[in-house]
């Protein structure tokens, strides 16, 4: 499998490589600093594959190998590289040929399910910038039975010192357990939001991210993701709608009854 998918364009090639970020390169490529086969190229946007022979300011520039994968961490767990309580953190349960890596966004300490790491900063980037809006879904479950309103508060948005926070959508799933997606993403936001309703967090397990669930691996095990589980990170679920099948009748409208 190449490192380089087909046609990449030259400036994404470069900053993909760490050379820069892509403006940065264009402006390289544009002074005429990149060379590709033997031949000057002043295009951002020329394509170039792994049998391209490129060289910036005379130094060959290769495409840098990406690992991306998906860990299922447990209760009790810190996502830091470095904990000054010296607490244990998820690099702790990893091996040496994975502490390169950098988890996207986190989970508190009594927080569980599945997260990323990788070292893709273009797709650590979009996963977890606000302005892409990728959800992350969660199975919660809280000290006390609720009611529904409840669920509208949930949604409709709550105040706290950090600021306005709301779920993108709740659901209940039993009396003390809900399923709750965000697209907000800030921190602990989800006990912030239920401790400022008067309800406490018993269980935190985070499900999905975008439309990527994974619910086969064990507590404290990861898996690297295949190249085409990435799309799955980066695009939510279409909403499911009600539809009519094709050639059904649509009934009448209703009206007062005639005397």
């Amino acid at each position: 499998m190449s490192s380089v998918p087909e046609g990449t364009r030259l400036n994404k090639f470069l900053a993909s490589s760490g050379i820069g970020s892509r403006r940065a390169c264009d402006t390289l490529i544009q002074q005429g600093h990149v060379i590709i086969n033997g031949e000057p190229c002043l295009n951002p946007g020329t394509r170039v594959t792994e049998r391209d022979f490129v060289k910036v300011d005379g130094k060959r520039i290769q495409a840098r190998v990406f690992t991306t994968i998906v860990f299922n961490k447990p209760r009790g767990l810190i996502c830091s590289k470095q904990d000054e309580l010296h607490r244990d953190t998820i690099y702790s349960v990893l091996p040496p040929t994975l502490q390169h890596l950098n988890h996207v966004g986190r989970l508190d300490m009594d927080s569980e399910g599945i997260l990323i790491l990788t070292n893709d900063g273009e797709l650590a980037q979009s996963l977890a910038h606000p302005s892409k809006k990728i959800e992350k879904e969660y199975v919660v479950t809280v000290n006390q039975a609720f009611t529904n309103q409840l669920l509208e508060q949930l949604v409709a948005g709550i105040y706290t010192p950090e600021g306005k926070m709301s779920a993108k959508s709740v659901r209940r799933t039993s009396a003390r357990r809900i399923r709750i997606v965000l697209v907000q993403g800030k921190k602990r936001q989800i006990r912030v939001m239920l401790e400022a309703l008067g309800f406490k967090v018993t269980k935190l397990l985070r499900l999905r991210i975008g439309s990527f669930i994974d619910t086969e691996i064990e507590p404290g095990k990861f898996r690297l993701l295949e190249t085409d589980e990435i799309p799955l990170l980066l695009t939510n679920p279409v909403e499911r709608k009600t539809t009519r099948a094709r050639g059904e009748r649509r009934p009448p409208p209703r009206g007062p009854r005639k005397k």
